[in-house]
């Protein structure tokens, strides 16, 4: 497995055209924009609600952002966007459900290749594909490259770095569309994770129900995912030639997750971003996926751990368990201690 730690470069070049004051809704992607504005000399308004975890809070405010509380609900946050538009004249920059948004993210699946390819070049241990790939390379040399149309994608898919696969988180579908986008006809097969708690799992039960589900209420630990799927995102994500299938996880299995990712890789992330080696490891349909389609010869896949906005206060408590302080940590509960799913139409 190949990991990527997903940075704001994705999102600083989607927001370079920006020359006004940015409005952002919601909180799945909200710190880079708000990076993105103070790097530019924009003016960044962020619209968050009052469960947004204290984390992300402390944050958004961090980078130069002015925070504006709301409701839970995805009518009263729509109602403080628009009174915000009307002070300021601020541009409404919309979290996921934009083709600029999505662009943008795709890069990072353009930056995975590139670093998976310079890895496995200087090892060809890393990829399971390694006797394969010498062996396509030699005949190549031998026969020259005169092959066209799918021939091509298959030889590719033997060539040192070729991914067979990318998973992804899923929210709202930006990331997860946008990489499906990027790489649409390369060979590599895109999948796309969830939480299950409480139908947060709105992707995987769409493509089920073959229709877009447009509203989440859910108190998930993976806080970043509790969004439906967006319009736009939907007509890619739906779309079998560019995402094969969207699979979930329980809350337990995403921790189990971040313990690993913590301890053997050091690395410090948000529930959020490890959906994806969630279902790697624990989802068995989507193992059995993997076994049934390379008969036993395993696949090289790359996982996005996308999401870093969290504290070791909260991480510590999430395995804890319990307490009035964890479930604000958590974001399960508002400021004042009401304790409201988020009710997010898409």
């Amino acid at each position: 497995m190949f990991f990527s730690i997903a940075t704001g470069e994705p999102e600083r070049r989607a927001g370079r055209s920006v020359d006004r004051a940015i409005l952002e809704l919601e909180i799945a992607t909200l710190l880079l924009f708000s990076l993105a504005a103070s790097t530019h000399g924009v003016k960044a308004y962020i619209v968050m609600p009052t469960i947004s975890t204290p984390s992300k809070i402390a944050a958004t405010k961090g980078y130069g952002a002015e925070v504006i509380f709301s409701g839970s609900t995805s009518q009263e946050r729509e109602t403080v966007v628009e009174d915000v538009i009307k002070r300021t004249n601020a541009t409404l920059i919309p979290p996921y459900d934009h083709v600029d948004i999505i662009l943008g993210q795709g890069t990072m699946a353009l930056e995975l290749e590139e670093q998976v390819q310079e890895l496995v070049q200087r090892d060809r241990s890393l990829t399971v594909h390694g006797d394969d790939c010498e062996k396509e390379n030699s005949h190549s040399t031998k026969n020259g490259s005169s092959r066209h149309g799918d021939d091509l994608v298959q030889t590719r898919n033997r060539q040192a770095g070729h991914l067979d696969a990318v998973i992804a988180p899923l929210g709202g579908g930006g990331m997860l569309s946008g990489i499906a986008t990027a790489l649409c006809g390369t060979g590599t097969k895109v999948f796309g994770a969830e939480p299950s708690f409480e139908g947060a799992d709105d992707g995987r039960r769409g493509l089920e129900a073959k229709e877009r589900i447009t509203s989440v209420k859910t108190l998930t630990i993976a806080d970043g995912l509790r969004t439906p799927v967006g319009k736009i995102n939907w007509t890619i994500i739906s779309d079998k030639s560019k995402v094969k299938g969207v699979y979930a996880v329980t809350e337990e299995q995403i921790l189990s997750a971040m313990r690993l990712v913590a301890e053997r890789m050091k690395v410090f992330v948000e529930p959020s971003a490890v959906v994806g080696l969630a279902v790697c490891l624990y989802n068995e349909q989507f193992r059995k996926l993997v076994e049934e389609e390379e008969q036993g010869r395993g696949m090289d896949i790359g996982i996005i751990l996308s999401g870093g906005n969290t504290t070791f206060e909260a991480v510590s408590r999430l395995f804890a368990g319990g307490g009035k302080e964890a479930e604000r940590a958590e974001g399960k509960v508002g400021m004042n201690g009401e304790k409201l799913a988020e009710n997010v139409a898409g």
